[in-house]
């Protein structure tokens, strides 16, 4: 059974304070069951690193509420690190509760992230960003769940400026550059920032940007010396969807990589018989339009998480998802699947799946082959 504790609505000290209460009066194997706005993952990791417990919790996500069951799973070792498990948020607010968390630490407190895929973006982001105040450990690589003990080794500081974050390039690998940038511009919201720091321009990263995004992003030099310069990448919200449709048309060929299988690229218009040759089963039609934007991502990737391999299910939007699909290619493997089935003005409605990888292309990164940036 368990206790149940409605969060809905709750303020964020309102909400830390309830769960700190009714966990405090809890023991090893006690279940609370919470319904709220969204999984509350900042106050879970504070709550395990300050009171030296474990928790494990697992997410149903409902049409306008999320439920969160919690278990308490007993104190922690005396060195041991508690496990964060950010597999239930959506990606887009992965790196937000993450670096928040991380800002939150002291030097020697840590924990171990638990992850559906390589989270060396966020490695990258944290070494530009925070400098070298923490230590990165693998644990377990490989799958749907990568494991990386995270501690902070001494004081820093998040970056006080009007932008989300900042990758130094200068100190990533080059094969690393593009993904982790990608990856993480996928993430970020309309209106917002990211900084690029290089030795010169990247001009092969803005060509790639054109191509993949069209003209859905402003591309601003805000710094240039010597040895440095400081690129501003903001993701616009102010592009008309069918002109943002139509520019980024011409750049689809960096995404073939993940519908090779089927011979058609995200952009394509599907005929009515494309059931015929597209090897999945459609599960469910999801209809997001009457839910506000941020809700609208979380039902689209719960639901893209409950496929299993050969199975889709129909969105339907009110514009075209084309931002989502440049956030799925950023986060998911050569499984996933875009197809359009109808562009209409107020109904957009796009095949959303998991088919089986087959043999893929060369890469056309221009880090991976060998190119300035």
């Amino acid at each position: 059974m368990g206790t149940e504790i409605d969060l809905t609505g709750a303020s964020r000290d309102a909400i830390r304070d309830r769960l700190y209460e009714q966990f405090d009066d809890g023991e090893a194997g006690d279940t609370f069951h919470l319904i709220a706005d969204q999984v509350p993952g900042f106050t879970l990791l504070r709550y395990q690193i300050e009171r030296n417990v474990q928790l494990s919790w697992d997410v149903i996500r409902e049409a306008d509420e999320v439920r969160v069951a919690i278990v308490v799973e007993g104190d922690l070792a005396a060195d041991a690190f508690p496990d964060f498990d950010v597999r239930v948020m959506p990606p887009q607010r992965r790196h937000e509760v993450l670096l928040e968390g991380f800002d939150e630490l002291v030097p020697e407190e840590g924990f171990v992230l638990v992850n559906d895929h390589d989270p060396k973006p966020l490695y990258h982001e944290l070494q530009s960003t925070r400098g070298d105040t923490f230590e990165w450990e693998y644990l377990d690589e490989g799958g749907r769940e990568w494991r990386v003990a995270i501690e902070k080794t001494e004081e820093s500081t998040a970056p006080d400026d009007d932008i989300i974050t900042r990758y130094d390039v200068r100190q990533i690998p080059k094969s690393e550059r593009h993904p982790s940038i990608h990856h993480r511009y996928g993430m970020i919201p309309e209106g917002e920032a990211m900084e690029i720091v290089a030795p010169h321009e990247p001009r092969p990263l803005k060509q790639e940007f054109q191509q993949r995004y069209g003209d859905a992003f402003e591309w601003r030099i805000v710094e240039q010396e010597p040895g440095r310069v400081a690129v501003r990448i903001t993701k616009r919200a102010d592009v008309d969807d069918e002109d943002a449709e139509a520019s980024s048309c011409a750049g689809e060929d960096a995404h073939h990589v993940h519908h090779a299988s089927e011979g058609l690229d995200g952009d394509q218009e599907a005929s009515s018989g494309a059931d015929e040759d597209l090897p999945v089963e459609v599960s469910q039609e999801l209809d997001v339009r009457e839910y506000p934007p941020a809700r609208r991502h979380e039902l689209i990737f719960q639901a893209y998480d409950d496929l299993e391999r050969g199975e889709a299910f129909v969105l339907v939007n009110d514009h075209d998802p084309k931002p989502l699909y440049h956030q799925f290619t950023s986060e998911e493997g050569p499984e996933f699947h875009w197809q359009y089935r109808q562009k209409e003005p107020g109904e957009f409605r796009v095949l959303v799946g998991k088919v089986e990888p087959k043999d893929q292309e060369a890469s056309s990164d221009p880090a991976e082959e060998g190119t300035p940036f």
